[in-house]
């Protein structure tokens, strides 16, 4: 006679079950397996909410009663064709000033042009990288946006989105994972027509409320007097990481950074300022 433990067994030793069967007496459902948690739903960086008549939201800093936060902003950038700025060979040849920033661990926000990430490909595609930094848009071309914006060329109204979507597009190609949804104008010149010209863009514009005033400065001490006495809690630093622009700037983080930190200050991204003053994601 087959008793139900033999017969249990010869069932098992027949496929698939046997694993499970095996290891469950007869005449006991098998126990259910736990529910495993659902995966977290992915976060979209914060953004704004678009402006007065639907414009393309700028932001300027952060809540200023929140805390003493400061975000470091460094714009890589070069103009495409010709030009004063681009004829003063901008380039990023910075490479002390990142690892700089690295070894201090400051988190920063980088504003990169396409044509600087065609041309430092590897370098953009390393700071995209690193959890330490993000990236965001400062154009494809580095045109201005506006007419009379620091000698530079002009970008036509027409082409502006096309312009912002194109440096997108050279990110993704050189490897940058997660370019930010944020775009500094060039010069920091816009108007409502530039502001239009990008809604359809979805970008937040990032300016900022302290000038670092690196470019082109040979005075390093000077660079770091003008943004300690300029920061204030929530403040967006404006600085540069083009050695040959900005030759100052890496001495001028030295400094900064250590005597922020003494004030109490904490180093964050945008992203961090624009979700503290209500950004959605």
């Amino acid at each position: 006679m087959i008793t139900p433990v033999r017969r249990a067994v010869a069932v098992c030793a027949l496929g698939a079950a046997l694993t499970a069967c095996a290891a469950t007496p007869p005449g006991r459902q098998p126990p259910r397996p736990a529910p495993s948690a659902s995966p977290a739903p992915p976060t979209s960086p914060p953004t704004l909410a678009p402006g007065p008549s639907g414009l393309t939201p700028v932001f300027r800093h952060g809540p200023r009663s929140d805390g003493r936060t400061v975000a470091l902003t460094f714009d890589a950038d070069m103009t495409a064709g010709q030009g004063p700025r681009a004829a003063a060979g901008e380039r990023f040849d910075h490479p002390r000033l990142i690892a700089t920033l690295r070894a201090l661990k400051v988190p920063a926000t980088v504003f990169m042009t396409g044509r600087w990430a065609e041309e430092y490909p590897d370098q953009a595609r390393s700071l995209g990288r690193d959890p330490l930094f993000e990236v965001a848009n400062h154009s494809y071309s580095h045109y201005a946006f506006t007419g009379d914006c620091y000698g530079l060329p002009t970008v036509s109204a027409d082409r502006m989105r096309a312009d912002v979507e194109r440096a997108y597009a050279v990110f993704r190609k050189v490897g940058v994972p997660d370019p930010m949804p944020y775009f500094r104008f060039p010069g920091g010149c816009y108007d409502r027509a530039a502001l239009k010209a990008l809604v359809p863009a979805g970008v937040t514009a990032v300016q900022w409320d302290v000038v670092g005033g690196d470019a082109f400065a040979t005075d390093a001490e000077a660079v770091a007097r003008e943004v300690l006495d300029g920061v204030r809690p929530g403040s967006v630093v404006v600085l540069h990481c083009t050695l040959s622009a900005a030759p100052t700037t890496e001495r001028a983080v030295r400094a900064i950074v250590p005597e922020l930190r003494r004030q109490g200050y904490r180093f964050v991204k945008v992203s961090e300022l624009i979700a503290a003053a209500g950004g959605r994601g």
